[in-house]
This record gives C-alpha cells, sequence and structure tokens, in this order.
C-alpha cells in the first residue's frame, strides 16, 4: 500500500476509534454520576415511584412521571405524522410528476430545519388555542398539542426516508403487480409498502429517536410538571425538559439533585438504545423476508 492510501486509511480508522472513544466517554460520564446517584437513592424507588419531586422538601425520585410523558408525546407525534409522512411519499414516488416531486421535496424539508423554539411558541400560541375551541377543558399546557406540533416538525423525516425506500423497490414488483390487474393504489400499499417496509420502519424508529429527545417543544407547550398520566390534555414533563430545568443552573453543582440529571439522561439513553435496537431488528427481519 502506498504511503498516501496508508495516510488516508489511518485518518479513517482514527477518526472511527474517536466516535467509539466520545461514545465510551459519555457512558462513562453518565455511569459514574448515576452510580454516585444510586448509592443515596433505592433503584426500586427510582424504576417504581410514581411521584417525581427532587427539588421538593418532600423528595421523591420516581422516574415513570417523566419517562410516562416522554412516552406520551412522543406516541402523539407518531400517531400524527406516520399517517401524513408516508401518504406523501406514496404519492411523491408513485403519484406526482418527478419535476413536481423534485420541487416540493426540498420546501417539504424545510421543516426540518425550522428551530425547534420557534415550533414551542407555535403549539403554545396557536395550536393549543384551536384545540382549546373544541376541547374547553384544555390546559394552556398540554401534552396534546406538543405531541401534534412535534409530529409535523417529524413529517419530513419519515416521509423522505419513506421515499428513498419505496425508490429502491424493483421495478419488476410493481410491473407484476399491474400485470395482475391491480390498480395503482393497491399497487402502492398492498405491493410497494410492505416490500419497503423495512426503510419505512427504520424512518419511523428514527422518528420516534427524534421525538423522545426534543427538548423545546415539550419545554414551551406542554408545562413542566412531572404527572403521571396517559390524559393528553393536561401539563406533563418530559425526561429532556427535567435535565434543562436542572442545568439552568439553580442546583448546586454535586448535590444529590445535580445528579438526578444524570439519572435522568442514562434512562434516556437506555430508551433511545432499546428503540435503535428495535429498528435494527425489524429491518434485518423484513430484509430476509422480502429480499
Amino acid at each position: 500500500m502506498k504511503i498516501p492510501e496508508k495516510v488516508i486509511v489511518s485518518f479513517l480508522a482514527l477518526c472511527a476509534g474517536m466516535t467509539v472513544l466520545i461514545t465510551a466517554g459519555i457512558l462513562y460520564t453518565l455511569g459514574s454520576e448515576t452510580i454516585q446517584f444510586f448509592n443515596e437513592v433505592s433503584i426500586v424507588d427510582f424504576l417504581t415511584d410514581t411521584q417525581w419531586t427532587p427539588l421538593f422538601s418532600d423528595k421523591h425520585f420516581g422516574i415513570l412521571p417523566l419517562l410516562t410523558g416522554t412516552i406520551l408525546t412522543s406516541f402523539i407525534a407518531i400517531f400524527f405524522a406516520l399517517p401524513i409522512g408516508l401518504t406523501i411519499a406514496v404519492y411523491m414516488n408513485e403519484y406526482a410528476p418527478t419535476s413536481f416531486s423534485t420541487r416540493v421535496k426540498p420546501i417539504l424539508e424545510i421543516l426540518a430545519a425550522v428551530p425547534t423554539v420557534v415550533y414551542g411558541y407555535f403549539a403554545l400560541t396557536v395550536v393549543t388555542p384551536f384545540l382549546q375551541n373544541y376541547i374547553p377543558s384544555l390546559s394552556s399546557f398540554n401534552a396534546l398539542s406538543a405531541g401534534f406540533v412535534m409530529g409535523i416538525m417529524i413529517i419530513p423525516l419519515i416521509s423522505s426516508l419513506s421515499q428513498d425506500a419505496l425508490y429502491a423497490v424493483p421495478k419488476s414488483l410493481r410491473e407484476a403487480s399491474y400485470g395482475l390487474g391491480a390498480t395503482r393504489l393497491q399497487t402502492s400499499f398492498n405491493v410497494l409498502v410492505p416490500a419497503a417496509s423495512s426503510g419505512i420502519i427504520v424512518s419511523v424508529i428514527l422518528a420516534i429517536s427524534r421525538a423522545v429527545g426534543e427538548t423545546m417543544i415539550v419545554a414551551i407547550a406542554a408545562g413542566m410538571q412531572p404527572n403521571m398520566t396517559l390524559d393528553p390534555t393536561v401539563p406533563i414533563q418530559t425526561i429532556t425538559t427535567y435535565i434543562v430545568q436542572i442545568s439552568m443552573g439553580d442546583v448546586p453543582h454535586g448535590s444529590l439533585e445535580y445528579r438526578t440529571i444524570f439519572a435522568a439522561g442514562i434512562s434516556l439513553f437506555v430508551l433511545t438504545f432499546t428503540l435503535n435496537n428495535l429498528s435494527f431488528w425489524f429491518k434485518n427481519k423484513y430484509q430476509q423476508k422480502y429480499e
């Protein structure tokens, strides 16, 4: 191997090694602080207590309210974004002219570039008042409007990745379906979507991970009250918004209350790690099925 090639290979290996080291450093930071936290707080209470009040005089350290709020807003976002994003992907790939798709796709992806703080104020000042016209009991801060706006934010992610997955389906499958007398709609949803399911599932999992990690929208529109509830009309708090709340500097560094952000962070890491592994498993399963 020539010297320039060795340099390039070494540089690429260094970059790959840096990603591993950075990940290890993150895990070490989270793990070391979390261990100190669990030296003072029972892990059983952390996983089973239904109250999260580390800043109150009556302290409780149950992660379930934050976890419930995170899952609730993410579920609302996916429930709203998946059918719209998938429909857009099918239309752009199977129905729209190529010139139309080429022009519209970049415009659609602008939604992903909008700052999330703008989405947050949009949810608070536009979506919530609109929903209150139909749901009078809806709180000014609630999970429903935050989830809807998070869904708007992740629509480009689902539609773009799903469109790429549909585009990768072999043309022979389309022709075989049309040859058997299927309509375009039947071909799209009965043949192409199942064949591209591995890529679609990956797009959904990535969108869920994006929603789980969202901070500003839920911080502004959902309130910061750690309620363990599945009612989307009341205020909730997610793991990310709690981390932001504590990181603002009002809690003494090194205190038990400060270490709660590392315990919450490791919980968020486990959740996203599980989602990524699920996406990997689904991707392999459906790829083998349709190859």
